[in-house]
């Protein structure tokens, strides 16, 4: 069932170019990223929807028998242990569609890569500033 078009302008066009039940995954997969990283933006970044804070905050697709969740190796990796449970790589995870999505823990995820985001900017105008 991947969807072969391409060119998205927006992530609501992704969504609805889906059959009604993967609509209703992805639209809880897009409400729960809002709602824990609030002023992160949406876009489309390599065909994918995509939330940006600072930085690329996580990307997500929806495939013939699951949905990819891509928070970064970074975010992998923190959740290593409550991820174990789902095929899994570097900096994907593969969320099986007939499954319910582990809608806490994608949002302790996003949560997370928020705020490596926002700390990664910190840092760097730190360092411009001349602090150590």
């Amino acid at each position: 069932m991947e969807n072969k078009k391409t060119g998205y302008q927006s992530m609501d066009e992704y969504i609805s170019s889906f059959p009604e039940e993967i609509q209703v995954k992805l639209g809880e997969l897009r409400a729960i990223i809002k709602a824990a990283a609030p002023d992160a933006a949406e876009k489309i970044s390599y065909q994918m929807p995509t939330f940006y804070l600072q930085g690329n905050l996580v990307h997500f697709a929806a495939y013939k028998k699951h949905i990819g969740f891509y928070p970064t190796p970074s975010g992998i990796h923190a959740f290593k242990e409550e991820l174990s449970v789902y095929e899994n790589s570097k900096g994907t995870v593969r969320f099986p569609l007939d499954k319910p999505l582990p809608l806490e823990l994608i949002s302790k995820i996003v949560v997370y890569r928020a705020a490596e985001n926002l700390h990664k900017v910190e840092l760097k105008s730190r360092k411009l500033a001349g602090e150590s």
